[in-house]
């Protein structure tokens, strides 16, 4: 059910329809996901109105993270749009991503199922990222590419274990239930 669509056939015909929550969810996680690799890369060539597009994901890359200026140099001398914490933390929605695809929100692993346990055990695991640059700050050690992509991984595997089955679960969002209204004054 990746991007959104869900396929429902029989032998002569099939159907699909369109969660638009999903496919919204699906878009934007591709954005995160090839935006920050693509901006050196677009900056890089050249070409005529490709370095405009790198301007505009690095704009947005400096509003998210913290450290935008500790990208990786993939075209050098232009770096990621975002450091590595938060790529990490992108990878870790990707990866549940492609993990609900596969299970269907089908495992004890997903923590939405378990209510206010669930949230606070995703609370916990989220607070990774944040402890990790708060650690950096303080001088307690130095920024390293590999560190802060696991402590994002973790961060990003617990947003997604949580919230990726409400995103994606078809009809089931925040347990809204169509109501039949009927009309008794007439």
């Amino acid at each position: 059910m990746l991007l959104g669509l869900v396929f429902r056939g029989s032998s002569s015909t099939q159907h699909f329809q369109i969660h638009w929550l999903s496919a919204i969810t699906d878009f934007l996680l591709a954005g995160m996901v090839i935006g920050p690799l693509a901006a050196p890369i677009l900056a890089a060539s050249g070409l005529p109105l490709l370095p405009l597009i790198a301007k505009i994901i690095y704009f947005m890359g400096a509003h998210v993270c913290p450290q935008p200026d500790m990208g990786v140099a993939l075209a050098s001398p232009y770096i990621m749009a975002v450091c590595m914490r938060c790529y990490g933390t992108v990878a870790g929605l990707l990866i549940t991503r492609v993990l609900y695809g596969v299970t269907g929100g089908k495992g004890f692993y997903w923590l939405n199922q378990y209510g206010w346990s669930g949230v606070a055990i995703a609370t916990v695991l989220m607070m990774a990222y944040p402890l990790e640059l708060a650690a950096e700050i303080l001088g307690w050690w130095s920024f390293h590419n590999q560190v802060v992509t696991l402590f994002g991984l973790v961060t990003g595997l617990a947003w997604g274990l949580f919230t990726m089955p409400i995103l994606h679960q078809s009809g089931h969002f925040l347990n809204i239930k169509p109501q039949m209204h009927t009309d008794t004054h007439r």
